[in-house]
């Protein structure tokens, strides 16, 4: 109780702002303002199971399901978030969308998946950045859904350069045979939700897909905050 008075009483000087649009946050605020709540580009694809998401993937990998939160577009307010998650150290904000990603999913055709997975980054990278944004969404959904997430059976074994301004045989050629799956008997048999921030080509999910398939009777699902369009 004392807790909550304090963080009220903060707020009363500190006030908080909207990651998005930058407007103060009301007390029942978090993170993001009601305004800016309602207008998030949705994608609604966990209701849908031939999606544009699900279908970037046919005829290259089995992925069961697939889904974003939002629509990801260079000019919108909303990628402002994703690069305060990777690059400005607020995990929070990854913890809130991966909440509100469950929320989403929650009832529909994802309730099928049964662990939840990270695509992970490189040991290197992680000591870099000091977390792996991926696993602190994981947690978000975990919350919500009440699934385990499973860490350091899916591992990142070669460093790969950005994929930023490569071409998509360019991406595809820079992350294969980058992933390795480690205690195989962990995931055997289970329907997996593969947890990313954003997909642009799907060349990094794609890879991360084809080495958990390996492994006997595995489904893979996909989940990630931001769908790349123009």
């Amino acid at each position: 109780m004392l807790t909550n008075y304090f963080k009220d009483f903060l707020k009363l000087f500190f006030p908080k702002n909207c990651e998005a649009c930058g407007k103060n946050l009301l007390k029942s605020e978090n993170i993001l303002c009601s305004d800016c709540l309602y207008n998030m580009p949705k994608t609604y694809f966990h209701e849908t199971k031939d999606n544009p998401l699900n279908r970037l993937f046919y005829g290259i990998t089995d992925i069961t399901y697939a889904t974003a939160l939002f629509y990801f577009r260079k000019a919108s307010i909303y990628r402002a978030l994703i690069h305060k998650l990777k690059y400005k150290g607020q995990k929070e904000i990854g913890i809130e969308l991966g909440r509100m990603t469950g929320q989403e999913i929650k009832g529909s055709f994802f309730d099928e998946t049964d662990i939840i997975i990270p695509v992970p980054l490189h040991t290197a990278k992680k000591r870099m950045r000091g977390y792996n944004q991926s696993e602190i969404i994981a947690s978000g959904i975990s919350e919500t859904l009440k699934k385990p997430v499973i860490k350091n059976v899916l591992i990142r074994s070669k460093y790969t350069e950005t994929q930023t301004k490569k071409s998509l045989e360019e991406r595809r050629t820079n992350v294969k045979s980058a992933f390795k799956t480690l205690k195989p008997e962990l995931i055997s048999g289970r329907h997996i939700l593969l947890v990313d921030d954003v997909v642009t080509t799907g060349s990094t999910l794609i890879a991360c897909a084809d080495e958990l398939l390996k492994t006997k009777n595995v489904k893979v699902s996909i989940s990630v905050l931001g769908f790349a369009v123009q």
